[in-house]
C-alpha cells in the first residue's frame, strides 16, 4: 500500500512538472508588451492580410474553416433542395420519448419538423431525442419560437440540420434568423459546441462539421402575415434563405379569408411569386403537393401518423372492436 502511495504521488509530482514546463515554454511572439498601447486598431502587425486601419466592413475573412475544394453536400435535405426535388418533413408535435421520434425518423420522410413554437418541448429533451438515432432516414429539423440567437443556436449545436423560422414578417427578422443559423463569414453563429459537433452526430462528416456547416443547412423562413407577403421579395433575396413557406393556416388568420377565396389565393401567389423570383424553393403543407412549384412540405403528426399506419394495415378490420353493453367500455345508450 504505501508502494502504491509513493507511486501516485511520484506520478502526481511529474504531471505538475510537465505541466509547468509546458506552461513556461509557451510563447506569444506577437503579443503586446505588458503595459503598452500597440496601436493594433489602427496599425496592422506585420505579416497580416489585413492592412490598414481596423475596419470590419472591409475585412478579408481567413482560411481557417474554408471547406475542402472537393467537398460534396453531406445533408440529403439540402441536396434535394438544391435539385429541386420535393421534400417531405413529418411533425413531431408532443412526443419526447426518442423511441416515438426514431419511428417517425425512419418512416420514410425527409427530415422531422420537431415542434418547438407551439409546444412544450425544452431542448433537453429535444437534444436527447436526436441523439438517439442522428443518422435516421429523415435528419432532424426543428421549427424555432421565434428568430434570436438563443433559439436557433440551441437548434443548430445540438444537431438540426433544417431551421423553420415562424412568422418572419421583415427583412431585419430574415437576417436575424440567417445570422444566427449560419457561421461566419455568411452569419454570426458562434462556435459554442454541442452535440452537432460530436463524432457520433455530425462531427465526423467528410471535411468537419464546422467546415462544411454552412454548405449542409436548410432555412425556411414562413411568410404568415400581410406585413410578411408585403416585404416576402425582399426576405426571398436575403442569401442564405433556403426557402420561404406559405403558411397555409396563418394566411387565413391573419388576412380573414378561406382558403380557395381571392384574397387568400392572391396571398399564397405573391409568397410564390417571391420565391421563385429570388431562385428560392417553395414550401407548403403536404396537401399542396400537385400545386405548381411548391417542392418542400409539412407532413402530419406523429398521431396522425400511427392512426393512418394503423388503417392502412388493418384495412377493414381496422375499428372493429366488439360492444359490450356494461362497464368503462360500453358504449352510451342512444337517446330516445
Amino acid at each position: 500500500m504505501k508502494r502504491l502511495f509513493t507511486a501516485v504521488a511520484l506520478s502526481a509530482a511529474l504531471g505538475m512538472t510537465n505541466f509547468q514546463a509546458t506552461g513556461q515554454t509557451q510563447q506569444f511572439p506577437l503579443a503586446a508588451p505588458a503595459g503598452k498601447d500597440t496601436g493594433a486598431i489602427k496599425t496592422p502587425l506585420a505579416g497580416a492580410v489585413n492592412q490598414g486601419p481596423f475596419d470590419p466592413a472591409a475585412w478579408k475573412y481567413g482560411p481557417q474553416f474554408r471547406p475542402p475544394a472537393d467537398a460534396k453536400v453531406w445533408n440529403p435535405v439540402k441536396l434535394k433542395m438544391m435539385r429541386g426535388e420535393k421534400v417531405t418533413g413529418g411533425t413531431v408535435f408532443s412526443a419526447t420519448d426518442p423511441s416515438t421520434y426514431c419511428a417517425m425518423a425512419n418512416a420514410g420522410y425527409d427530415y422531422i419538423w420537431t415542434e418547438m413554437q407551439h409546444d412544450q418541448h425544452d431542448w433537453g429533451q429535444v437534444s436527447r431525442m436526436w441523439r438517439t438515432c442522428p443518422h435516421a432516414k429523415a435528419v432532424p429539423g426543428v421549427r424555432v419560437a421565434y428568430a434570436d440567437e438563443r433559439e436557433i443556436q440551441r437548434a443548430t449545436d445540438a444537431g438540426a440540420l433544417v431551421i423553420i423560422v415562424p412568422t418572419v414578417d421583415t427583412v431585419e427578422e430574415a437576417i436575424a434568423a440567417r445570422n444566427w443559423t449560419y457561421f461566419p463569414p455568411l452569419g454570426r453563429r458562434s462556435s459554442g459546441g454541442g452535440q452537432a459537433f460530436d463524432p457520433a452526430v455530425w462531427g465526423g462528416v467528410p471535411g468537419g462539421y464546422r467546415a462544411t456547416a454552412n454548405d449542409n443547412i436548410v432555412l425556411i423562413l414562413m411568410i404568415e402575415t400581410l406585413e410578411g407577403v408585403k416585404n416576402a421579395r425582399e426576405i426571398a433575396a436575403i442569401p442564405g434563405v433556403t426557402a420561404l413557406m406559405a403558411a397555409s393556416g396563418d394566411l387565413g388568420n391573419f388576412s380573414g379569408y378561406p382558403q380557395g377565396s381571392p384574397d387568400y389565393e392572391r396571398l399564397i401567389n405573391a409568397v410564390h411569386d417571391a420565391a421563385i423570383s429570388a431562385g428560392k424553393r417553395l414550401c407548403g403543407p403536404f396537401a399542396w403537393k400537385d400545386r405548381p412549384d411548391f417542392t418542400c412540405f409539412q407532413n402530419s403528426n406523429e398521431t396522425a401518423a400511427i392512426t393512418r399506419g394503423v388503417a392502412a394495415e388493418l384495412g377493414p378490420l381496422a375499428n372493429t372492436q366488439a360492444k359490450v353493453e356494461v362497464g368503462p367500455l360500453a358504449q352510451p345508450a342512444p337517446k330516445p
